[in-house]
């Protein structure tokens, strides 16, 4: 027994907080959600200045996309690849200075000279996808290999964005981070469609939702169609993006219907899943209106980047940090207030100013502080549980 013991103590040895990815990166995610949306809402509201190196509107969006989203998305990847090939991913000193590269970045948007921001940024992404498909190869575990091309893009696109504030290329910022929201929103599908059913089905003995791979592939490649075609085509070919949006949302939505999100209602950390996910072809209908002029393109990509974006990345960093943590995979009533927050801050962010534009004002305060809420909800449970060991004792 003592030689077991001494076999299990080195795996234990270092600070907790360093010993998986998405304890360092799940907390940063959410201290970044819970600062700068309201810090945006307030700069944009005239009660603050914001000196920063870039336009406010820019930085906004780009720290929601690679400060907010991406890190959820590094954290996340670099635990599951360890779970997926038993293989060791980054942690201890090299963790540890992954996310010093992330803070150092984060920092430097609000003081730095904007030639250092850029650089800092544009490191972490390509260094945490090489080090992970080393890890993906080394397994021989090629079905994963695809996400790491995702981040690659997400990369290119983060340094394009970069390359367009400088002037360096004769690009509207702006297109570079609709490519970066389009990426997250292709691994969002992806992912969904591994993990919602599955834990749909996991609760619910005798379920059976059975995917159908080439259905499956045509709704993924309908919707990298349709979000590919508003980021990169020409103009004039608005009706085009519209017709394959709407497409994709008919697809979504029938994917949706198979998952039989009703029988998850008593269940609030599988009906987060379900409730996020229906965002995606609320926003892709948005996204055709847009192009016909019927709407501003702002509400589809808010009904992505909150609604969809806000409420999968609540629902996963609540499921597998506590999952990774040893804790039962049941939300108490806090996570169940913070799904509650982010999915009415994606109602009144989206939804509300489209039926009362005369409320805009007001809706854009009340979804900045019921966002700001859940994130620092989660701040306020979970960073306690990230900074310690597991409660069974294991490495992780």
């Amino acid at each position: 027994m003592s030689a077991a013991s001494g076999a299990a103590a080195p795996a234990l040895q270092g600070m907790p907080l360093l010993r998986l990815g998405f304890r360092p990166f799940y907390l940063g995610a959410a201290l970044v959600a819970c600062l700068a949306v309201p810090l945006w809402i307030a700069s944009m509201m005239g009660w603050v200045v914001l000196n920063l190196p870039v336009a406010p509107l820019l930085w906004h969006a780009h720290e929601m996309l690679f400060g907010f989203a991406a890190t959820v998305i590094i954290g996340f990847l670099l635990t599951a690849v360890k779970a997926w090939t038993g293989l060791a991913t980054p942690r201890g000193a090299l963790l540890g200075a992954l996310a010093l590269l992330w803070l150092a970045a984060r920092v430097a948007a609000v003081v730095a000279p904007y030639v250092v921001y850029a650089v800092l940024d544009v490191v972490l992404l390509p260094v945490v996808a090489g080090l992970l498909l080393a890890v993906l190869l080394r397994a021989r575990n090629r079905r994963n290999l695809p996400l790491m091309g995702v981040l690659v893009l997400l990369s290119v696109a983060n340094g394009v964005f970069h390359l367009a504030v400088l002037g360096v290329l004769n690009l509207p910022p702006v297109q570079a981070l609709y490519a970066g929201l389009t990426l997250i929103v292709m691994i969002e599908c992806v992912m969904a469609g591994r993990v919602v059913p599955a834990f749909t089905m996991s609760v619910n003995p005798g379920l059976k939702l059975q995917a159908q791979r080439p259905l499956e592939l045509v709704i993924l490649a309908v919707t990298a169609l349709a979000l590919a075609s508003w980021v990169c085509a020409p103009f004039g070919v608005g009706a085009v993006t519209a017709v394959l949006a709407g497409l994709a949302a008919l697809l979504h939505g029938w994917r949706m219907w198979r998952w039989k999100p009703w029988i998850t209602r008593n269940r609030p950390i599988l009906w987060i899943l379900h409730a996020s996910y229906a965002w995606i072809p609320v926003g892709l209908v948005l996204l055709a209106l847009a192009q016909l002029g019927a709407v501003a393109v702002s509400a589809a990509v808010h009904a992505f980047a909150v609604g969809a974006t806000g409420g999968l990345i609540v629902g996963m960093i609540t499921r597998t940090a506590r999952g990774h943590t040893g804790r039962p995979l049941q939300a108490g009533r806090l996570e169940v207030l913070a799904y509650g927050l982010v999915m009415g801050a994606a109602v009144l962010r989206v939804l509300l100013p489209l039926a009362a534009p005369q409320w805009y004002a007001a809706a854009l305060v009340l979804a900045a502080l019921a966002w700001a809420t859940a994130f620092a909800i989660y701040l306020g449970l979970y960073t306690p549980w990230l900074t310690q060991t597991r409660l069974d004792g294991k490495d992780g």
